[in-house]
């Protein structure tokens, strides 16, 4: 019974040097990548306070006045960018703060800082060349568009797994204290200190970094078409989602600039040649509902940034949107331009618990959804990241023989694994990249990776293994 009982088991569970060898491979395609978005997460952690250092020369201007009204600020911005459209207007939170106005000009966002007292236009940009908005870009698509995004999804899936697998792994079985389990054992020679640091440093941030993985993927072009999907399936889409997942995919600046769902807008001095035709007269809309808005509005106490965009065609209903990072305090107002009347106010309570769910998560996946407590849990959680590379690659290096990758060396007859099957069917249809990738990696291995010897050896495959 007792041997029928461990058969059992065995085929279950799947063997460790076979998860092993999945770690391995993980890690190995895995270390460049989670080293790279972990230093330029731990940078976005910061952005709100980067951006107001960047900007603190248009926050405290001498204004000895009245500042000019919201429609001179924008028209001196409108007049000095030729040929753009109104995006946004930044409710000002300080009268000795620049005016910012959004425009769009010839499909570029251009941020404009305008001097709230005299109008005069102090600088402008273009949205995707500030710093933060490379960052981000960076983080999200490797600088590469759909197809960096894409890239990153798939290291984030095989990162889910090297943290699954590396759990496995540390699992205690023959432990003789919690030397090697919760803490390092520094007086064990250099060896055993790296795998240490590894496996240590792991389970303490594997929680987070699990975290961190999963409430990044509604950002991912091919995960969150397919999260979509499923939305619609399943009955629980929504009309419109307040994040994109495509290679356009905005930052909380550039959705506040309206440059996202509210791109395509037009104004008084110009229109959007790319919403309407050349012979169709855009009828002009009137910027004094800028200064009405502002007074409804004023009162509400909305989280900053603020930010105003214009009606669409043939509509005079203007949107007021607080854009604050920490998403479950944005709302979103609907306000008649003619009376400057709210007709309708949209906060967290009123999204669907799948969109309170992700907005909950992104704003604590972007540091900000409980203040610097949050931003330092993140950043100890990338410095983790990083360390567990570091350390991977180091114990990698210090092991493999000459001449060849130094995997695990492959079991000749790996016993089927029921457990293994269900997980893995499991993170495929979760992660279905990793479940392409994998079946892909599989059918290389065995239709050509094991039938040629040079390449066997250097993978550490037998004729008859798997992966």
């Amino acid at each position: 019974m007792n041997g029928m009982n461990r058969l059992s088991s065995n085929e279950f569970w799947p063997d460790q040097r076979t998860v092993w060898r999945w770690h391995f491979y993980a890690g190995i395609f895995c270390m460049p990548f989670v080293v790279v978005l972990s230093i330029s997460g731990a940078i976005y952690l910061f952005k709100t306070e980067i951006e107001s250092w960047n900007e603190r020369a248009f926050d405290r201007l001498v204004v000895e006045g009245q500042p000019a009204s919201a429609k001179d600020q924008i028209q001196a911005a409108l007049t000095a960018v030729t040929n753009s459209s109104l995006e946004g207007y930044e409710i000002q939170s300080s009268s000795t703060r620049a005016a910012r106005v959004i425009l769009k000009q010839a499909g570029e966002a251009i941020r404009v800082y305008v001097h709230p007292e005299s109008c005069e236009v102090l600088q402008s940009s273009q949205e995707s060349q500030r710093f933060m908005r490379t960052v981000f870009r960076l983080h999200g698509e490797l600088l590469m568009g759909d197809r960096g995004s894409m890239i990153v999804e798939l290291a984030a899936s095989w990162t889910i797994i090297m943290i699954l697998t590396g759990l496995f792994l540390w699992w205690p079985r023959h432990s003789q204290g919690l030397g090697g389990v919760l803490f390092p054992r520094l007086n064990s020679g250099k060896r055993i200190v790296w795998r240490d640091m590894h496996a240590v440093t792991g389970i303490w941030i594997s929680f987070f970094a699990m975290f961190l993985l999963v409430s990044g993927l509604p950002w991912a072009k091919f995960w969150g078409e397919y999260f979509k999907t499923v939305r619609r399936i399943t009955g629980t889409a929504v009309a419109q989602q307040e994040w994109s997942n495509s290679g356009e995919r905005i930052d909380n600046r550039q959705e506040s600039s309206g440059s996202g769902e509210h791109a395509g807008h037009t104004n008084r001095s110009a229109r959007s040649v790319r919403d309407t035709p050349d012979n169709v007269e855009t009828p002009p809309i009137d910027l004094d509902a800028i200064d009405r808005i502002i007074s409804s509005v004023s009162l509400l106490n909305l989280a900053s940034p603020v930010v105003i965009s214009p009606p669409k065609e043939n509509s005079q209903t203007w949107t007021v949107k607080s854009m604050t990072p920490n998403r479950p305090w944005r709302e979103t107002l609907s306000v008649d331009g003619d009376t400057g009347a709210i007709t309708s106010r949209n906060g967290f309570r009123d999204k669907h618990w799948i969109d309170q769910v992700i907005a909950v998560g992104t704003a604590a996946h972007e540091g900000r959804l409980f203040g610097a407590i949050n931003q330092f849990i993140g950043l100890l959680t990338a410095a983790g990241l990083v360390m567990l590379s570091t350390s991977g690659f180091v114990l990698w290096w210090k092991r493999r023989n000459p001449g060849v990758l130094g995997a695990p060396k492959a079991i000749e007859s790996p016993c089927r694994s029921l457990g293994l099957l269900v997980i893995v069917v499991t993170l495929g249809i979760a992660l279905p990249l990793f479940g392409a990738s994998l079946v892909a990696v599989l059918l290389l291995e065995k239709l050509l990776l094991r039938r040629i010897a040079p390449v066997r050896t250097w993978l550490g495959l037998n004729e008859s293994s798997r992966i």
